[in-house]
């Protein structure tokens, strides 16, 4: 970005993806949005989540679904901000760094970071200087521009605690399940296989459980990302055969889990998978994260992984929010979380 300055807290804010709309969120400026990619995805995402933070709700109903973005939308919202990664906006069809430049000159300047995710190689005219963070580096990045620094050293010392609490259970390496984080498709019988202990924000709520990667050798038609994403077919995930399979979207309205578990066991090839017939089939949420879904997952996860560690996930109904976790068997503070976030706790 080089240096941005802001003579004052930004109130209008456009977006694109998740992962910078949980970190506003976590910031106190979810009502400052103007924009993001898939509103109505994100919208049914979290609020499974974030029912269980008191006073803390969102609507972004009708918000501009703002990928591939509209230079001439950009004008017309005219916003203080643009949180969004400009070498991750120079891809998108129309434009390239004249035009990045000309939205920040004009309107408002850049502040995000997208390709840290996976750690993804930039386009051309932005190798050089191209640098990749962790989620919670690039939040406290963005809260510096909000001036919200004592929000962020809140956040992460929730994260911190829950990560010390996990790193002192974590059983040893030879006693860990393996597991397969996966994506079934809505439209035909795609499935999508990612890397769990790869770099990358993605992988910030699996990484530090360290399980073993089902698909850490899968080798399958990749696309994008240098690997970290396989396209998988039945005889593939069935010779990974992992003991725990994570499955993304069932927290959305798009995929149900109730019949992704009965099209696995259903499948001739899958049904014979340990994960089926262990019934440890568990829904996740997302890998675009931001600090809010990174401490749901991080929990979720740890329990589906170790249950005997962190107690048993309760699971998960289609349509309802996150489950109900008594409060001696939840790994971070509810109220604590929600307080920061409305300004309560800081």
């Amino acid at each position: 970005m080089g240096t941005v300055e802001f003579d004052s807290v930004p109130q209008s804010v456009f977006t694109i993806l998740g992962h910078h709309v949980d970190m506003l969120v976590a910031l106190g400026q979810g009502d400052a949005i103007n924009a993001m990619h898939a509103p109505e995805y994100h919208q049914s995402l979290y609020q499974k989540f974030l029912h269980r933070l008191e006073g803390v709700s969102i609507d972004w109903q009708g918000l501009y679904s703002s990928w591939p973005p509209s230079k001439e939308k950009l004008y017309e919202l005219d916003s203080d901000v643009h949180v969004a990664d400009p070498a991750k906006v120079a891809t998108a069809e129309g434009w390239d760094n004249n035009s990045i430049q000309e939205i920040g000159s004009n309107v408002g300047p850049w502040f995000g970071n997208t390709l840290s995710g996976t750690q993804q190689a930039p386009p051309s005219g932005w190798a050089d200087a191209y640098e990749y963070y962790t989620l919670w580096e690039i939040f406290g990045k963005l809260a510096e521009v909000f001036r919200a620094r004592a929000r962020y050293e809140a956040f992460r010392s929730v994260r911190d605690s829950m990560m010390r609490t996990i790193s002192a259970g974590l059983p040893p390496e030879s006693d860990r399940p393996s597991a397969a984080l996966v994506l079934f498709s809505t439209s035909d019988e795609k499935i999508w296989g990612y890397k769990m202990n790869y770099p990358g924000y993605y992988a910030a709520h699996t990484r530090p459980l360290g399980a073993t990667d089902a698909l850490a050798d899968a080798v399958g038609d990749g696309y994008g990302d240098d690997g970290r994403n396989i396209t998988l077919d039945s005889e593939l995930l069935l010779d990974a055969d992992p003991d725990v399979l994570l499955v993304l979207g069932p927290m959305t309205e798009y995929h149900n889990l109730d019949d992704i578990r009965s099209q696995l066991a259903d499948d001739e090839v899958l049904r014979k998978m340990t994960a089926v017939q262990a019934g440890r089939i568990y829904a996740q949420g997302a890998r675009r994260q931001g600090p809010i879904l990174n401490l749901f997952q991080t929990e979720m996860t740890a329990k589906q992984l170790y249950p005997d560690q962190f107690g048993e996930w309760p699971g998960y109904a289609n349509g309802d929010p996150y489950p109900e976790i008594p409060a001696e068997e939840q790994l971070f503070d509810r109220q604590r979380v929600a307080d920061i976030i409305t300004g309560e706790g800081q």
